[in-house]
């Protein structure tokens, strides 16, 4: 039988998983066994950590809000009571532009409070679950 040579198609896979670990450190970006372990362990990391930003961004947002607040304690004494009155109220104000609103412009979120104290609570209507 005649010498088969082995085609471009498995050096083609290599190289280009060669390219994405190429910033690896060491055997992690040269040798092909240990370059196709570090690649599955990187996107599993990247696909675990990008739900864990969104988790420690919330927290963030929450410790932020909660700290302006307990500075003034005349309108608000606690965050879960801000929150809880924003929700009942039905505004579009979400952790993230409260936390913002709480950082660049203090009285502005005093102001939404107190609006809030004044205005009488609604009804509570329950549409399923809650």
């Amino acid at each position: 039988m005649t010498r088969i040579k082995r085609g471009y198609i498995a050096r083609k896979r290599r190289k280009k998983i060669r390219l994405f670990t190429s910033s690896f450190r060491g055997a992690h970006s040269r040798l092909t066994r240990t370059i196709t372990q570090q690649k599955i362990k990187a996107l599993v990391s990247a696909h675990r950590d990008r739900d864990r930003k969104k988790r420690d961004f919330r927290g963030l947002w929450i410790s932020r809000i909660n700290a302006v607040i307990r500075e003034n304690p005349k309108v608000y004494c606690i965050y879960s009571n801000l929150i809880y009155n924003i929700y009942t109220r039905q505004l579009l104000l979400n952790r993230k532009i409260v936390a913002q609103i709480a950082i660049l412009k203090e009285n502005c979120l005093f102001m939404i409070a107190n609006h809030i104290i004044k205005t009488k609570n609604p009804r509570r209507r329950y549409f399923g679950k809650v």
